[in-house]
């Protein structure tokens, strides 16, 4: 097979080299098309067909199924790993032993006290403010407490900008939370797992002594994981892009909170709950919203099945199910959405529409059960998202940054009006 390919426009040939991926990859390097040709360029809307980068991070492959960090696969590091050693992982590219984990978690618990004054930003927001919006802003105030410059060249500094945001996220999250509903803030506690350690930090009670549930604890760091990067996505892009910028950490990944937001990317899990909560409010007729779905006429979208990457099952789809079971058994809930949820899951993985075309119960599907069975409010099942996705944005800012990678500034085709004199007021 060739290494380059063969453009051929208006009697000229003009040849790019192919490059290939460990995967076996192929990708046609087209960065000089448009000096090579006097002007042409490629357009490819949404870039589906586009790579902005070369990454060591993560592998997917939506036509099998298959996710993997660092040459990991998912499966394997759900099942063997805990949250911080994946956090490692993605961001220094190796699996920490036993001394370099012990040392990443002290060094991250050291630095997990935010600013005080920090309180008064959070105060400033009303309790109708949407997470999302709050976790950014309060993600960009880290700026002003922290405002110099990582010096990307030193491995020193820039690893105690990563145990910082590491370190303080969490508590933002919590923080986020609790504001939500009204209960003190908290900082947690320096004894417990870093994942534990946000669970109680968000969960624990003025008045009660905290419990701590193993189920729980493992089901949620079962979700971070799976969550925690799924190659050039909207958000991760938007980390990279707007990092390129040579924008500080802080500032690119506030950015990706922004990006994730939207219904379309990380707001899938709120948008799930969204539509049982309207399936609840008509009745309960799962039946009736399934063939709902199957009507091409009719608008109703069901939202938490398939994947625009995946063409087959979601590969954490499959991890987070059995963890969404103990969940719901050990908790012992009863909650007509969940039932609702649960009966939506049977229809589908039994009907052979949905078999046939592969539409089966993703992640966002599984994780907004989860949260709901945990008692986290609709609202906040991004911010959750954002949590678990942090080790992702910082792998991939790091990558860019030490790649030196150029800034972003993607071309574009343009259709307006062409060149028009310019018509005083009064003659218009």
């Amino acid at each position: 097979m060739s290494d380059t390919a063969i453009l051929e426009y208006n009697g000229q040939k003009y040849e790019f080299p192919v490059i290939k991926g460990s995967e076996n990859e192929l990708a046609i390097d087209v960065k000089t098309l448009r000096s090579s040709t006097g002007g042409i360029i490629t357009i490819d809307p949404g870039y589906k067909n586009t790579g902005s980068c070369q990454s060591a991070i993560t592998f997917l492959d939506g036509e099998k199924g298959v996710l993997r960090y660092r040459g990991y696969a998912i499966e394997e590091l759900a099942e063997k790993a805990d949250f911080l050693e994946v956090a490692y992982l993605l961001i220094f590219g190796v699996l920490p032993n036993k001394e370099q984990l012990e040392k990443f978690h002290d060094d991250i618990k050291e630095e997990s006290h935010v600013d005080e004054e920090m309180k008064k930003i959070l105060d400033s927001f009303p309790k109708s403010a949407h997470p999302m919006g709050v976790l950014s802003s309060l993600t960009s105030a880290l700026i002003a407490f922290n405002p110099t410059s990582v010096n990307v060249s030193s491995e020193n500094e820039m690893y105690h900008a990563i145990v910082r945001i590491l370190a303080k996220f969490p508590v933002l999250v919590a923080w986020t939370l609790r504001k939500k509903k009204g209960l003190p803030l908290d900082y947690g506690d320096g004894s417990l797992g870093y994942v534990e350690n946000i669970h109680k930090m968000m969960f624990k009670k003025p008045n009660k002594e905290y419990i701590r549930n193993e189920v729980v604890i493992e089901a949620l760091d079962k979700l971070l994981i799976l969550h925690a990067d799924h190659e050039q996505n909207c958000s991760t892009s938007t980390v990279r892009i707007v990092g390129s910028s040579h924008a500080g950490l802080f500032a690119s990944l506030s950015a990706g909170i922004s990006a994730l937001w939207g219904p379309l990317h990380g707001g899938a899990n709120q948008a799930v709950l969204e539509m049982l909560e309207a399936i609840e409010a008509d009745g309960g007729d799962t039946k009736k919203y399934m063939a709902k779905a199957k009507d091409k006429k009719d608008p109703f979208r069901l939202m938490g099945f398939g994947h625009r990457v995946y063409k087959n099952f979601d590969p954490r789809a499959k991890i987070i199910k059995k963890a969404a079971d103990e969940v719901l058994a050990d908790l012992g809930i009863e909650d007509p959405i969940l039932d609702i949820a649960k009966g939506l899951e049977k229809e589908a993985l039994e009907d052979p529409y949905f078999v046939d075309r592969k539409l089966y119960p993703n992640v966002d599907f599984y994780s907004g059960i989860i949260y709901r069975a945990l008692g986290i409010p609709t609202e906040m099942f991004t911010v959750m998202f954002a949590l678990g996705r942090l080790p992702g944005w910082i792998a991939q800012w790091r990558e860019m940054r030490l790649n030196n990678e150029p800034i972003g500034r993607p071309r574009q085709v343009y259709i307006g009006e062409n060149l028009r004199p310019f018509v005083d007021v009064d003659l218009r």
